[in-house]
């Protein structure tokens, strides 16, 4: 005889395929999705956007200068 708690252990069965609780309809999808939205909604710190304005231009120097100089 099958035991009953052996289907929970290996996930639910749903359509056909298991279900291992970490689809996106799931609490923890919802919370990953909140997370991820939250982190989505701040702003990026000046002292990164400063260092990207920097990198463009040394790229920008960079191409100016002729191969093989």
């Amino acid at each position: 005889m099958k035991e009953k708690g052996s289907t929970r252990a290996q996930g639910r069965v749903r359509y056909g395929q298991v279900d291992d609780g970490l689809g996106p309809n799931t609490d923890i999808g919802a919370r990953l999705r909140s997370l991820y939205g939250a982190v989505q909604d701040e702003g990026i710190p000046t002292k990164l956007l400063d260092l990207l304005e920097q990198l463009d231009q040394a790229e920008t120097r960079q191409k100016k200068i002729p191969q093989g100089e």
